[in-house]
């Protein structure tokens, strides 16, 4: 007898709203992201849904007429699942899994499914285990839905409430159990990064699937999981690398996104603390991305969430070979000319030009193009670094121009 085929995509509508905060562009770009996301958890997006809203409905998120609306288009092309763009509430949750009778997710829930899917080894496991079990706790009530048929009737409310009651036990025990087990592998990590000795510590960070572990890959000679999803890597990986005669350590981290999951801020400490005690943070950035300016206002943010803004930092602007500007017609008298018309020679006559020549670069991981420059400016940076801690070595590391035949 023949498997059936397992790697079949799900399914599924996205839905978001249009709201005072949130323009119908902006939408768009979120629900973009959210489409790349559901491709990434093994999804096919058929169709989007979208409302003009002040602000979400308590109940069901959406009005009345719009959920008749999804509902009718999910039971005519037989589909599996509806993803939010934004996070439900426990009761809309269950409110509108009722209406449309098929799996209900959310943005924060997709991601965790995302993680759920990549984490490799025991402590992104972990880490992940404890975000899920954080997001579940406060949605149990709405899981119980065998439960709903029966409703009031002497001796039925009791047992339904008790077995909720001991699977909320069941479940915070469980957090319990895996904060201890996550504080236990922080202090051996701790204990390991306290071992790398006096090293100079510089952390690649950025938004999600913008080339870190290529540029890890490429600066470093080691083999570091690239694909072109989001999240590919989950673990930080740390590297000794070596620019000239200089040594330093080089830690590829999980990336950022925008609307991240407090829960999955909150697990990642320990991977955060790789950012966190580094000397040095290597911004990288997508600039063929449309949206990437979003992008570095999403990570500043994390940044100073995590109290690690302060640090010293390159901006790497990756991706120039995939970069296109859109031209306007010389004959087109009507369109206004806007960023998405910028040349790279104009992104730099930007705010680009305003971060320092010294801490902005424009470069391929791909394809290596400018890696002379860059790998000269890593050198600088961490050769600053080391002999403000070492000052005794300085004649060890000459300056660049200056420095020994690079070591193949």
């Amino acid at each position: 007898m023949l498997e059936k085929n397992t790697h079949q995509l799900e399914k599924t509508v996205l839905v978001g709203i249009v709201t005072q905060n949130q323009s119908e562009d902006k939408l768009r770009e979120y629900l973009d992201e959210l489409e790349f996301l559901t491709f990434t958890a093994g999804g096919e997006v058929v169709k989007r849904f979208s409302q003009k809203l002040e602000r979400p409905n308590p109940k069901t998120f959406l009005g009345t007429g719009k959920m008749e609306e999804i509902e009718q288009y999910i039971k005519t092309h037989q589909i599996s699942t509806v993803i939010f763009d934004d996070e439900l509430s426990p009761s809309q949750q269950k409110n509108i899994g009722k209406i449309l009778d098929c799996k209900v997710l959310d943005r924060t829930n997709l991601i965790l499914d995302i993680f759920a899917q990549r984490a490799e080894t025991s402590y992104a496991r972990t880490q992940v285990e404890l975000a899920q079990y954080q997001y579940l706790l406060p949605r149990l009530t709405g899981m119980w839905t065998h439960l709903e048929r029966q409703k009031g009737g002497i001796g039925l409310r009791g047992p339904g409430e008790t077995e909720i009651e001991t699977d909320r036990r069941i479940v915070r025990d469980r957090i319990a159990l895996l904060k201890e087990k996550l504080k236990t592998i922080d202090r051996q990590m701790s204990v390991q990064r306290g071992n790398r000795g006096a090293m100079v510590r510089v952390a690649l960070i950025g938004y999600t699937n913008v080339g870190k572990s290529t540029l890890m890959n490429a600066i470093s000679k080691s083999e570091v999981f690239v694909e072109n999803k989001l999240f590919a890597t989950l673990d930080t990986t740390v590297r000794k690398v070596v620019i000239k005669n200089l040594p330093f350590l080089l830690s590829d981290t999980v990336g950022f996104i925008r609307k991240l999951p407090t829960q999955l801020v909150e697990s990642f400490k320990g991977t955060l603390d790789e950012v966190r005690e580094a000397d040095l943070l290597l911004h990288v950035v997508d600039i063929s991305h449309p949206e990437f300016e979003d992008h570095i206002a999403s990570v500043n943010q994390i940044l100073q969430d995590i109290k690690s803004h302060d640090k010293p930092v390159l901006m790497i602007f990756n991706k120039i070979d995939a970069y296109r500007q859109q031209h306007i017609d010389k004959d087109d008298l009507i369109t206004e000319r806007t960023k998405k018309h910028y040349s790279l020679e104009d992104w730099k006559q930007t705010w680009m030009g305003t971060v320092g020549e010294k801490n902005a670069l424009f470069i391929s991981a791909k394809n290596k193009e400018n890696f002379e420059e860059f790998r000269k400016r890593v050198y600088e940076a961490v050769r600053q670094i080391h002999i403000t801690r070492f000052p005794y070595n300085n004649f060890l590391y000459p300056d660049y121009d200056e420095a020994a035949e690079e070591n193949a």
